[in-house]
């Protein structure tokens, strides 16, 4: 099957580069099915001769030592898939891939990039890896640093995936536990530290962000006796470990951040500071929407609008029509609130999102 989609990919990522130039074959379907059948024929030639290559050294040359200090092959492919001779966002998109599961249209949504672009980042990155022979392997101790940053992300994004919605569960534990894999790999490194905290942190309130009926539950409204009190204390407990090290990042001022939330008295005030803080590491305009939102919190919501609409680069971004209409609803502004929450929803996926903006729509028009 991973054969068979491959060779899809790259026989689309063939017809996108040749068609533009050469003009559309008279039966495309043909094409990419030919294409595709070669480029897999191909494939298994290759791997065809490397086996037989790899069977003779092995009986010329002594085995090597193997390194068993984390016997984790999943953890091995995360470090293949972020070597340096990839470009960041290939590393990232190659990985949750191939190790996530998540499909080219639910990693395209990721990056905010059309799926054909991803599609063709995903074959070009594939080609890479097979030319230089990067080895599937943890790197030694010296090259870990280098490669940190991109797994990180990896195992973020694959938990946030997780998250849902739809929740999927055994994403979640799987980038906890690959987490707490890092942590022990890297003792040292506070933002490994600070990653799995803010996995712990949210993976805690899992239990209530969806109701009987599968819908979204907003944080204010979760029933706090649901949350995994074990957990918060898991993760507050490793947040204390990366603090005192002194060097600050964006998971650690993250799960700082996702800590305030659990209060019982939730210090929005803090909160925005915190997002002010986080943009000075990792500039974005999803942390700016997330920073309107708390100053709305602690300043009221004409404060948080005028931020949010100074926002670029968002539009094809569903929480920003959603977060502007909650504050355009907030404000009495119906008409207006009804035109984002309808924007917002043209843009949702999800079922349990979809009902929860169709409600939300529903409120706003037949209050205005």
């Amino acid at each position: 099957m991973e054969l068979a989609e491959d060779a899809v990919q790259e026989a689309f990522a063939a017809a996108l580069e040749r068609w533009p130039r050469d003009g559309v074959p008279a039966n495309p379907g043909a094409w990419l099915l030919t294409t595709a059948r070669n480029r897999a024929i191909d494939r298994i030639r290759r791997e065809q001769n490397l086996r037989r290559k790899t069977e003779l050294l092995a009986a010329l040359e002594p085995a090597e030592e193997v390194d068993e200090a984390i016997p984790d092959e999943r953890l091995s492919l995360i470090f293949a898939c972020c070597h340096p001779a990839l470009a960041v966002e290939a590393q990232v998109a190659l990985t949750l891939r191939t190790l996530g599961g998540l499909t080219t249209e639910e990693i395209a949504r990721a990056f905010l990039v059309p799926e054909p672009t991803m599609a063709q980042r995903l074959v070009r990155a594939k080609k890479k890896i097979r030319a230089a022979g990067i080895p599937l392997r943890v790197p030694p101790d010296h090259l870990l640093p280098e490669r940190l940053r991109s797994a990180l992300a990896v195992v973020y994004l694959i938990f946030n995936e997780g998250y849902g919605p739809p929740p999927r569960d055994e994403l979640c534990e799987e980038a906890i536990r690959l987490g707490k894999v890092l942590a022990v790999l890297m003792p040292d490194e506070p933002e490994a530290l600070g990653l799995l905290a803010l996995m712990l942190l949210h993976d805690a309130r899992r239990p209530a962000r969806l109701d009987a009926a599968g819908e979204l539950v907003l944080l204010d409204d979760q029933d706090r006796s649901l949350w995994d009190r074990g957990r918060i204390e898991e993760g507050r407990g490793v947040l204390e470990r990366a603090l005192p090290m002194r060097q600050p990042g964006p998971y650690q001022l993250q799960a700082a951040i996702a800590s305030l939330h659990l209060e019982p008295e939730t210090d929005w005030a803090q909160i925005a500071l915190l997002y002010g803080r986080l943009a000075c590491f990792a500039p974005s305009p999803v942390i700016e929407l997330n920073r309107a939102v708390a100053v709305a919190m602690a300043e009221g919501p004409e404060r948080g609008l005028r931020l949010i609409d100074d926002i670029a680069g968002l539009d094809e971004y569903r929480h920003l029509h959603s977060a502007r209409a909650d504050l355009l609803r907030q404000l009495g502004r119906e008409p207006e609130a009804a035109h984002a929450y309808a924007r917002a929803l043209e843009l949702a996926s999800q079922p349990a999102e979809r009902a929860f903006l169709e409600r939300r729509l529903a409120e706003v028009r037949s209050s205005a």
